[in-house]
């Protein structure tokens, strides 16, 4: 595993419609709140940062879960997220340039990983006890619009990642590797 580069904290407050204060070495980054329909299922959420742009979240049309888009507030996008099966705990990102995941830990305890095709682990999303604090722990360089978005749509399924997942760093159906990589 790379060296740890960064460390941020996500406190959680509210109950239906919640709110996430993300902050890191140099003090609180911004805002995520998150606005849960009738029925109780996350429609939608605004990232309001410190000093940059407001990112939108949205949930796209369709049946699985983990199926949302990014969105700057100047209608730019800038990512999605798809779950390619009900039963799947792999989340697929695509950024227009680079593809991502996130998988469960690899071990017992909740938590997300998240990994590059070529590179392995960027960074993991570790859940406190009862779920109202979240570790953030950054291994690779990784824009803070992907991270938050891989918070937004994993902390909404952290009860699926008490059972370990695989422990393949880059190895996945979804995601493409080079051609000529050896699978050790």
């Amino acid at each position: 595993m790379a060296e740890l580069l960064a460390t941020y904290t996500i406190r959680k407050s509210g109950l239906w419609n919640t709110t996430h204060e993300i902050s890191g070495p140099e003090g609180k980054l911004g805002v995520l709140t998150m606005r849960r329909n009738g029925l109780g299922m996350v429609v939608s959420g605004a990232y309001r940062p410190e000093k940059g742009e407001v990112l939108l979240f949205r949930r796209d049309p369709g049946i699985l879960r983990g199926q949302f888009s990014l969105w700057t507030e100047g209608r730019e996008w800038l990512g999605s997220s798809l779950r390619s099966s009900f039963l799947r705990r792999e989340i697929a990102f695509s950024t227009g340039n680079k593809p991502f995941r996130l998988l469960p830990l690899a071990s017992f305890g909740k938590g997300w990983r998240m990994l590059a095709p070529k590179t392995g682990e960027l960074a993991r999303l570790i859940p406190g006890f009862l779920g109202r604090k979240t570790r953030l722990e950054v291994f690779r360089r990784v824009d803070t619009e992907l991270w938050v978005f891989a918070y937004f749509v994993g902390s909404q399924a952290s009860w699926e990642t008490w059972w370990p997942g695989r422990a393949d760093d880059g190895e996945s159906d979804s995601v493409p590797t080079p051609s000529g990589a050896s699978k050790a």
